[in-house]
């Protein structure tokens, strides 16, 4: 039987830093079944007691886990009260900071997703607009683009361009290889001539097959002969062209996006 265990993202802010964190710590345990639960926006008495009272029911063998970013100390007391295993990464780190800084922090609610960098945060915008504009193949005009994703149908390419933008301000444009193009064998030359931009993404034909039948129901657009010889294709075609490609049939779009960035030298973007 499969162990289950209950993780709580709980924070005065998104939580996103929270589930982040967590979802790095939980990785590292297979064969086991984790119920994630993100509390969000926890800034007041009663909403600390709401989150203590849903981490005490949360009902499994085990002992929950409560991932608390929560700058206020005595609502954390009170949100530590529903007898969750405190994962508390931040309070200690921060403690020994102070400790080599020798100065104290300054709590800030929302401080992590906060605009603190207006002229980064105009990037993301302008990267996010660049990624909508430049989705599959709507513009080909790619000379402003940073990256150039290519690939079949459904093999990942939008929200990894959208990742790329929100993430790291990327401007990420893509290209879905249609049956035209892998007939000829051929790239579009207007697109080929950023060739220093393109990555591909490739997948499993059966995951792909999967995808696009939820798409598009019993269409030839999903059957599995069609998925086999479209991604055997393409990837002859990356192989023809020197372009590199990866499969993103197990990887999250957080590992795509750095790998894509590593291939392409722009690892100053992960800064």
């Amino acid at each position: 039987m499969i162990k289950k265990c209950t993780i709580f993202y709980v924070s005065d802010g998104t939580a996103i830093t929270a589930e982040t964190v967590g979802h790095s710590l939980i990785s590292q345990f297979q064969g086991i079944s984790f119920n994630e639960i993100r509390i969000p926006f926890v800034d007041t008495k009663e909403k600390a007691l709401a989150a203590a009272e849903k981490i005490k029911n949360a009902k499994h063998k085990c002992q929950p886990l409560v991932i608390n970013t929560v700058v206020d100390l005595e609502l954390r007391k009170i949100i530590h009260s529903g007898g969750g295993l405190k994962l508390d990464p931040f309070n200690r780190l921060l403690r020994k900071i102070e400790k080599n800084l020798g100065i104290k922090r300054s709590p800030g609610v929302g401080l992590t997703h906060g605009i603190t960098n207006s002229k980064a945060y105009g990037r993301r915008i302008d990267a996010t607009n660049y990624a909508l504009t430049h989705d599959d193949g709507v513009s080909v005009d790619y000379d402003d683009a940073e990256i150039i994703l290519l690939g079949v149908s459904r093999s990942g390419k939008t929200p990894t361009c959208l990742y790329l933008a929100l993430q790291y301000g990327v401007k990420a444009a893509n290209y879905p290889l249609t049956v035209e193009d892998l007939d000829k064998m051929q790239i579009p030359a207007q697109i080929l001539k950023n060739r220093q931009k393109i990555y591909g993404l490739t997948i499993d034909p059966f995951r792909l097959s999967q995808i696009r039948a939820e798409r598009r129901p019993n269409s030839d657009y999903a059957k599995m002969r069609q998925c086999q010889r479209e991604v055997s294709d393409a990837e002859a075609l990356f192989l023809r062209n020197g372009i590199q490609y990866l499969s993103t049939t197990h990887t999250s779009i957080e590992e795509i996006s750095g790998k894509v960035l590593l291939a392409l030298n722009l690892t100053n973007k992960l800064h």
